[in-house]
């Protein structure tokens, strides 16, 4: 997948409906359950930086980091007024820290862009390397009852008055993998649109391997929770919550 490009200047647009303070919570709650108080936490694909200044409010010191220079370029311009918060452009496949944290988190289905289970075994192992002894890895994933019933084959438009999308999926239920069509209308000046066009995959894992390679990676599995609960998934569930934790220090 590329970098977002032409859609980071409209993504908070049309991730207005998006309940970030529901999320914050919602993490903030899982953070402390598993005794993550405060201190040093890093967001694995943090976008435009929402999720991350919220968690800084919280009482977080946070670092942000994606690989979208001109997401980051808006997170560091209109999210961090205070300048406490780091953002860093990096792979998370290849992410370098200045020293551990106490917790890393990464929500809105970002490791679903890792397309090979060897990238996610690449990417937890970098997290468990980088995690304080005992530190909390929470991640989200989106689950195949929503790639194969709510996205799959379905297209979505939105106008608004700046900018407009048409956003068509594709789900191949053998790969196991959902292309994204968005073809994007930017308005400019005066009545001139700019059109840009990007294609997006994200790879769709069984729960089950999922906690296989958090395993390989050196981590424990604590725990995975339907999002925004403390049960378990179920066969309707869309979303998925992980929380690993450091455990060979």
């Amino acid at each position: 997948m590329e970098a977002y490009t032409g859609f980071a200047e409209v993504y908070d647009i049309f991730m207005d409906n998006v309940p970030y303070e529901k999320w914050a919570a919602y993490l903030t709650e899982l953070l402390k359950e598993y005794g993550v108080e405060d201190g040093l936490v890093c967001e694995l694909g943090c976008g435009t930086g929402k999720m991350t200044e919220l968690l800084s409010k919280k009482g977080y010191d946070m670092i942000g980091i994606d690989a979208s220079y001109e997401m980051l370029d808006i997170a560091s311009r209109i999210r961090n007024e205070e300048g406490d918060i780091l953002y860093l452009c990096q792979d998370m496949r290849e992410m370098e820290l200045y020293g551990t944290v106490r917790g890393v988190v990464s929500v809105c289905d970002s490791l679903n862009y890792l397309m090979s289970e060897e990238d996610l075994l690449t990417t937890f192992s970098l997290v468990n390397n980088y995690l304080d002894p005992g530190g909390i890895f929470i991640f989200d994933m989106n689950t195949e009852y929503k790639y194969r019933e709510l996205l799959g084959e379905k297209t979505i438009c939105e106008n608004r008055e700046s900018c407009s999308f048409i956003w068509e999926n594709y789900y191949d239920e053998t790969e196991r993998i959902n292309e994204y069509d968005l073809t994007l209308f930017v308005k400019e000046e005066g009545e001139l649109f700019r059109r840009f066009e990007e294609l997006h995959y994200q790879k769709c894992y069984r729960i089950e391997t999922v906690k296989q390679i958090i395993e390989e990676s050196g981590m424990a599995v604590e725990a995975v929770y339907d999002a925004m609960t403390h049960e378990a998934p179920n066969a309707k569930s869309e979303r998925v919550y992980f929380v690993a934790r450091e455990i060979q220090k």
